[in-house]
């Protein structure tokens, strides 16, 4: 009975918008003007990237006249890869997706309202209640099965989730945007499509570029495809460009001056099939920041890459081809390249290769998070102390070496290729090991400092990442050192050779590679601590079952050539990173008083009073171990903190909660290695991921008593209640959209380059 009178009421709802105001007396809705604003809002902070809830990306029209798909993208143990399904690239054009078995979410049904219609309806017909908790039946979060009712199964999708409607689980729609989207579904849902097209600035920048890129000559044509392979996921921005305007470097049949016609590949290095042109093409659509991987370019790059590739004397005699080969091994691809140039090229803009393999835009990345600690600095070799860069005997023995796994996905032979790809690497870390012995001892020198890229922070959010110039946190437990082999595989494996609609295979196979890599950098780490201290070090890193696979899987590392640093020699690893932040100075982006208090003073001195006595307060949660502050068991992984000051000026804090484990040297079993009374916190200005997982606001003369809570909640859930209660913004509170994109707002402020919309799908349900 509740059901029916359910469906009831959804078909009066729909019915009644349809037949109340019909659409040729109303005012003609625009979809650029009136209902991707209502989109952005309240749709795509879920509606976005691969895991957009059943594939329906709702950031552009077109996207929304896709439609959706019952096929998920994220499906670890499928043994057959998938067709790749990426909006602007994989198809053009309505016919050609349904051609690819999407839906219409916007088309009438008959007598029936649009699939869109009555899921709107739904939610609206069943609002919740302000700032609770939700029903426990609710699944959110990665875990929640999406079913993805086709138009027919509507009705029997209604009748098993009665709660379910649209926007799912949050506070939704107010009447007027209801009322808007009814109407134009109910009129059709008219949609116009406004592409961006660059400025005058932007189109003469991307003559220049496109011309560099496809310049002829063997030599050139090497450069440019070295480039491509480098840039294709950057979000290009030009010196003098408008804001919000970004591009992305594609492969097209046709030259520049001509319409794009783009050629899809799975990868950036499978063959184009076909002549080609590199071009740059404006990216479509509402930006959004998990996807948002900046690049600037202007007349400096411009100089700076000629410099760099152009200036030597070198000449490629030959092209390569494109095959499995070629993909797995792009030192062998590219030798003809100097070696110095590429990875100069990397380190000038290292913040962004790490984003793309860290932070990445696929959208969902456990396979590879689950790989690296919770919060860790990097660091970069010095071109000048690289061997690989300055030895050409050592870096012809070492190039064969370092092939990469994942060309072959046949779910069969996994075990065989990984054995055969962990001896190579292994074989490789031998002879490193002994080719760097017979190097001067490694100091301070050592360590590249160019730009304010040489120092970056990396925290994991479980199944997300992100990266942020500067030395962030107190000194953690791992670093790592990243040299030209090491940081270009890292960059092939998970981001130009990864393919996020590929099979168990390649994705096992992936997987099992970065935790070499992770090895890799860490081993490079330790030849910077006393050659006596390494393996205690190392075996603090692998403990509960790490030394089996420290025995299985790995090279031994060096404990008898010196190091020339002068450390510390009972904690020589926590000495360095002390140092490290003294030594740095103006290149290190993010002085930390809130996490490295030293004296009275834990707030940074810039800031007003007020506010200043607020980060002396968080500073007390900052740092701490669980076992002493035990709420951190409560807290998910990334909370946002937005205080409000007396004047209604406001800022943003993330907090994130950084899980300490035994190691994290296994693909399963995570859980059963944490180690959870040393679990930290870190607070640092700013939003930090791209993936809120809770916010709370509090008012500035609420900060001591919110502090004093937290320390007082320890393991007591009603007393976190309360704070959540108090100061929390569940997904039900009636102003969650205005405080969710006020942090979207905080970036735009702060960082305008790099906003872009939030995603809530692991917003949680405290």
């Amino acid at each position: 009975m509740v059901h029916r009178l359910l469906a009831g009421a959804v078909a009066l709802l729909i019915s009644g918008m349809a037949l109340g105001q019909a659409p040729q007396s109303s005012p003609a809705i625009s979809y650029t003007r009136d209902i991707q604003p209502i989109f952005t809002e309240k749709c795509v902070a879920c509606h976005a990237c691969n895991d957009a809830a059943c594939q329906l990306k709702l950031e552009s029209a077109e996207g929304a006249e896709r439609g959706a798909s019952k096929v998920p993208v994220y499906e670890g143990n499928r043994t057959k890869a998938v067709p790749p399904t990426r909006l602007f690239y994989d198809a053009q054009g309505v016919d050609a997706w349904r051609r690819k078995g999407f839906h219409s979410v916007l088309d009438n049904q008959g007598s029936q309202a649009a699939l869109m219609a009555r899921m709107l309806a739904l939610g609206h017909s069943t609002p919740l209640t302000p700032n609770a908790k939700l029903p426990e039946d609710i699944v959110l979060g990665l875990n929640r099965e999406n079913i993805c009712p086709l138009p027919g199964e509507f009705d029997a999708y209604a009748k098993a989730h009665p709660r379910e409607g649209m926007p799912l689980a949050v506070t939704g729609l107010t009447d007027a945007q209801y009322q808007t989207l009814q109407r134009w579904l109910a009129a059709g849902a008219p949609v116009e499509h406004n592409p961006i097209q660059p400025s005058a600035k932007e189109a003469a920048q991307i003559q220049e570029w496109e011309a560099l890129l496809n310049s002829p000559g063997s030599t050139e044509a090497l450069v440019g495809r070295w480039l491509y392979e480098h840039l294709f996921l950057a979000h290009i921005y030009f010196v003098g460009g408008e804001p919000g305007h970004f591009f992305q470097w594609v492969r097209s049949r046709t030259p520049s001056g001509q319409p794009i016609d783009l050629i899809a590949t799975r990868r950036p290095n499978d063959p184009p099939g076909t002549d080609f042109y590199y071009r740059l093409m404006p990216v479509q659509g509402v930006i959004v920041h998990k996807t948002h991987i900046t690049y600037p370019m202007g007349p400096q790059k411009l100089k700076r890459v000629k410099q760099l590739f152009y200036s030597g004397d070198w000449h490629a005699a030959a092209l390569p081809g494109y095959g499995p080969r070629h993909r797995a091994n792009p030192f062998e691809t590219f030798e003809a390249i100097p070696a110095v140039a590429r990875y100069q090229f990397m380190l000038d803009n290292a913040e962004y290769f790490v984003r793309t393999f860290i932070r990445g835009p696929v959208c969902r990345g456990q396979i590879a998070t689950d790989v690296i600690r919770d919060h860790f600095w990097a660091l970069f070799q010095e071109p000048a102390h690289d061997r690989y860069l300055t030895d050409a005997k050592y870096r012809a023995e070492a190039t064969p070496l370092l092939a990469m796994p994942g060309q072959i996905d046949d779910v069969g032979s996994i075990l065989t290729l990984w054995h055969t790809y962990r001896d190579k690497r292994n074989e490789y870390e031998s002879l490193r090991r002994e080719a760097y012995a017979d190097m001067p001892a490694p100091s301070w020198s050592s360590l590249w400092a160019g730009n304010d890229n040489a120092l970056l922070t990396i925290f994991r959010h479980f199944d997300s990442a992100s990266v942020t110039k500067g030395l962030i946190g107190d000194v953690p437990l791992t670093l790592w050192l990243f040299d030209y082999p090491l940081f270009e595989r890292t960059y092939y494996q998970l981001a130009v050779n990864f393919d996020v609609f590929g099979n168990v295979s390649h994705q096992a196979q992936t997987r099992l590679y970065f935790d070499l890599i992770r090895n890799g950098a860490e081993v490079n780490f330790l030849r910077l601590m006393p050659a006596n201290k390494r393996g205690a070090i190392l075996s603090d890193w692998y403990q509960n079952g790490g030394k089996v696979k420290m025995w299985l899987d790995y090279e031994e590392i060096d404990t008898s050539t010196p190091s020339a640093l002068k450390l510390d020699k009972r904690d020589p690893k926590r000495d360095f990173g002390l140092k490290l932040i003294e030594r740095t100075g103006s290149l290190n982006a993010a002085p930390d008083p809130i996490n490295r208090c030293h004296g009275a003073y834990c707030s940074r001195p810039q800031m007003t009073e007020e506010f200043r006595d607020v980060e002396q307060s968080l500073s007390r949660l900052a740092s701490r171990p669980a076992a002493g502050l035990k709420v951190i068991n409560q807290l998910p992984e990334a909370t946002m903190l937005r205080i409000e000051g007396a004047s209604g000026k406001r800022q943003v804090y993330s907090m994130l909660r950084n899980h300490a484990h035994s190691n994290v040297a296994f693909m399963l079993g995570e859980v059963s290695r944490y180690q959870l009374g040393l679990d930290t916190l870190t607070i640092y200005p700013g939003v930090m991921s791209s993936y809120p997982n809770f916010m709370f606001n509090v008012p500035a003369s609420d900060v001591p008593e919110f502090v004093e809570d937290m320390e007082a909640a320890r393991d007591d859930t009603a007393k976190f209640e309360r704070i959540v209660m108090r100061w929390g913004v569940r997904r039900s509170h009636p102003q969650f959209w205005q405080y969710f994109h006020d942090l979207s707002t905080y970036i735009k402020e702060t960082e305008p380059v790099e906003a872009g919309v939030l995603d809530m799908n692991r917003y949680e349900n405290l």
